[in-house]
């Protein structure tokens, strides 16, 4: 399959955001992306748009909810201590491949790599990480041109490695 073969589909959720479908690679495998401001509002249409679509592809309740505390905790790290990538918005993207599914949030980089703190009873705030890595089969941060690309895997092991 080239990507000119990939189909490919953009409908409006329930928010007004564009939710844009493609084939991924593999026959059962498909890709959901949206481009949501880098505002805190858009943890709760995200968590949204994630659990109805799941839901709607009749997934497990259980990995349903560990993809919506997921997305959740990646794009408020990324809403709280990155930068938008260059049109303001913040990617994120969900993968499913027959009941495994890849969740990554795409921001414009910030300060630091992002790591779980350490385990401490003295911190405020910092344990969204270890939320994701105890709830994910794999997590991980990767670089790209735009910035940081932070995924997680749920429900199976997937096809790249934390680094």
């Amino acid at each position: 399959m080239t990507s000119d073969d990939v189909v490919s589909s953009t409908r409006m959720g329930d928010d007004g955001l564009a939710v844009t479908e493609s084939a991924g690679p593999g026959a059962d495998s498909v890709i959901c992306t949206m481009r949501v401001p880098a505002d805190p509002a858009s943890v709760r249409i995200v968590r949204h748009e994630i659990v109805q679509d799941l839901l709607n592809r009749d997934l497990d309740e259980e990995i349903v909810g560990e993809a919506e505390m997921v997305a959740s905790e990646l794009l408020t790290n990324a809403v709280r201590h990155a930068r938008p990538l260059s049109d303001g918005t913040i990617r994120v993207r969900w993968k499913i491949r027959a009941e495994v599914v890849e969740v990554e949030v795409t921001d414009g980089g910030g300060a630091t790599v992002p790591k779980p703190a350490p385990r401490t009873v003295w911190l405020s705030s910092g344990r969204g990480l270890r939320i994701v890595r105890s709830l994910a089969h794999e997590w991980g941060v990767t670089e790209d041109r735009t910035g940081n690309v932070v995924w997680a895997t749920l429900g199976g092991p997937s096809r790249r490695r934390a680094t």
